[in-house]
């Protein structure tokens, strides 16, 4: 009896119609699937910020933003810009930050911003970064674990789409001076 319903349906037209259905539908889900993650993997992506690294940036909750990755690949970044880089710490871990100073320039920063005033200067070397978080009193960057390969930067945050009263452009924070 079974075996009689299964022959009948794959004889049916709707059986059919469905076959047909899947094997045109398939090739462009796939290419569907490849776009984005070309998309995704050198021109933009989606980055949820959250913590209070950033504070006042972006907030403790979490923020919605878009990140360009292709001022990256051309070297286009610049002193203010908010940065995706890979975390030196833990490799899986991307993390958001504020680009603070480029190879060659020099930059004085608080060791210990909850504790002393002692500052030190440092000079970046060539290849490298010096990133910091908009909280200096509770930021794990370059105070803690020095200068940043260039190859570990991911992206540059540009737009801010969550929460809704702060959509927007992230350029205006841009000339912000660092807490240093």
């Amino acid at each position: 009896m079974a075996l009689r319903y299964l022959t009948n349906f794959i004889a049916s037209e709707a059986f059919k119609t469905a076959g047909r259905e899947l094997r045109d539908g398939v090739p462009r889900l796939v290419k569907f699937v490849c776009c984005l993650k070309l998309t995704n993997t050198y021109l933009f992506t989606v980055v949820l910020t959250y913590g209070p690294s950033m504070l006042p940036t972006f907030g403790l909750a979490g923020n919605l933003s878009l990140a360009e990755r292709v001022s990256t690949r051309f070297e286009k970044l610049g002193v203010g810009d908010i940065v995706l880089l890979r975390s030196p710490e833990v490799p899986k871990k991307i993390v958001t930050k504020r680009l603070v100073a480029m190879e060659g320039q020099s930059v004085s920063y608080i060791v210990d911003p909850k504790n002393s005033d002692r500052v030190e200067t440092v000079v970046v070397p060539k290849g490298h970064v010096w990133v910091q978080g908009d909280n200096i009193y509770d930021s794990n960057d370059s105070r803690k674990f020095g200068p940043v390969p260039y190859g570990l930067l991911q992206g540059r945050v540009f737009w801010r789409f969550w929460p809704p009263k702060d959509f927007g452009s992230l350029a205006q924070s841009k000339g912000k001076a660092p807490v240093s």
